[in-house]
């Protein structure tokens, strides 16, 4: 298996860059860093009329989000293109139709001059509705564009007030556009429904859910996420995995997506060396409704099918992501001249879903291909199936032996000098 950290790399770039099935050339150079476009992010504020309650450090949740707001704007780090969209703050009326439309951009996603931000951001007064699907879809539209990371910060005091357009779907159909788009949501004084909706909007393109019910907190996290999106980005590259090992794609070391569609398997081709080791982890999450048991597979056989190796794995819906993993060292040859085995790895999901939930376009599917020096000696591979603590037992048995000679050395001189006296 390889690591528990590799895994959760790729956990957490899965929902974060789901491709929408677009096959790139298997040549593609995987997992480089963005260009050099700068990294946007659009702070998307709830300014509908719950705003106006005072339950925040004895002030309204308006007041507490313009604080911090204030103070996220002086911490923008320089690099970072900033755009402040609402929603709810122009319609007071009772008119649904309209109050669903309610949503703006105060501020353009661009270089930021701080003192026009601030000045947008004192002007708001919690107003009307609760439209969090089609501030998304805005938001989205906000940060079209460029190579760089994008990030959408939802700050919300309640559920969205305008379905049937369910921000959680809108969520999960911005993340199949695979144009690498993360939201996180923020939770002022959350109750459970909301929560529960929020968490989905997150996790459907791997951001995170936070609950706020203090000023500070809402400033350190705001910034927490404004400073993320600085942060070096890779870039999965789509591929398109094949149904059979004569036809999958090669690929090289790098991070890649596709789409695992039900009841299908998907084949992929790595070419490893003597003296190196392939290392491999699958996650494929769950974009839908999907059933309660389901477990996801990783094999690696060899060209004419011999199985290798295997990683698996077993879900009981608690997490909305399933990860495994598996490590191949192939041993040095004989000679310089050795040639590298081509290694085909397979992916196969049980995920499931009810009557009337859409089965295509398959999960979102990331794969995590890693080839490098092999392992030497005992020190990075398993003794006896104990790994790096065999020598540990090896010294306990002898120690264990040695004692039970001076316990018994003991008992017969003690027992000798009873006799004798």
């Amino acid at each position: 298996m390889i690591t528990r950290t590799r895994l959760a790399a790729g956990t957490c770039a899965l929902l974060a860059a789901l491709a929408a099935g677009l096959a790139f050339p298997a040549g593609a150079v995987a997992g480089e860093p963005t260009g050099e476009d700068a990294p946007k992010v659009d702070l998307v504020l709830d300014v509908s009329g719950s705003m106006r309650t005072r339950d925040i450090d004895g002030g309204t949740r308006m007041a507490a989000a313009k604080q911090a707001f204030n103070e996220v704007l002086d911490a923008t780090p320089e690099e970072v293109e900033l755009g402040i969209r609402t929603l709810g703050a122009d319609y007071p009326g009772d008119d649904r139709r309209t109050g669903c439309k309610d949503t703006a951009q105060l501020y353009p996603v661009g270089p930021l001059d701080r003192t026009e931000a601030k000045t947008a951001v004192a002007t708001l007064a919690p107003t009307g509705w609760t439209p969090i699907g089609p501030a998304l879809l805005k938001a989205a539209d906000d940060l079209d564009g460029g190579a760089g990371s994008k990030r959408i910060v939802l700050i919300s005091d309640g559920e969205d007030t305008c379905a049937p357009l369910d921000p959680c779907e809108v969520a999960r159909e911005i993340a199949a556009k695979g144009i690498g788009l993360t939201i996180d949501t923020l939770g002022l004084v959350p109750n459970a429904k909301m929560r529960q909706q929020l968490s989905c909007i997150a996790e459907a393109t791997g951001g995170t859910y936070t609950s706020v019910e203090h000023t500070d907190e809402l400033t350190e996290k705001v910034n927490q996420l404004v400073d993320r999106a600085a942060d070096p980005v890779v870039t999965p590259v789509a591929t398109r995995g094949a149904d059979s090992c004569a036809k999958a794609p090669t690929l090289k070391s790098g991070l890649y997506t596709d789409r695992a569609e039900f009841g299908a398997q998907r084949w992929y081709r790595v070419d490893v060396a003597p003296g190196r080791e392939l290392r491999a982890s699958v996650s494929v999450g769950a974009d839908r409704a999907v059933n309660p048991s389901h477990g996801v597979l990783l094999r690696a056989v060899t060209a004419h099918g011999r199985e290798i190796v295997r990683g698996e794995a077993a879900g009981d819906g608690r997490t909305d992501v399933l990860s495994t993993g598996l490590r191949y060292p192939k041993a040095e040859g004989g000679s310089d001249d050795d040639p590298t085995e081509a290694v085909c790895l397979q992916v196969t999901h049980s995920f499931s879903v009810a009557s009337g939930v859409k089965t295509t376009p398959g999960l979102p599917l990331e794969l995590t291909v890693d080839v490098v020096d092999g392992p030497s000696g005992a020190d990075d591979v398993a003794s006896f199936g104990l790994g790096r603590g065999w020598w540990l037992l090896g010294v306990l048995v002898l120690v264990g032996f040695l004692a039970g000679l001076l316990w018994g050395w003991l008992s017969r001189w003690r027992f000798a000098v009873w006799r004798t006296n």
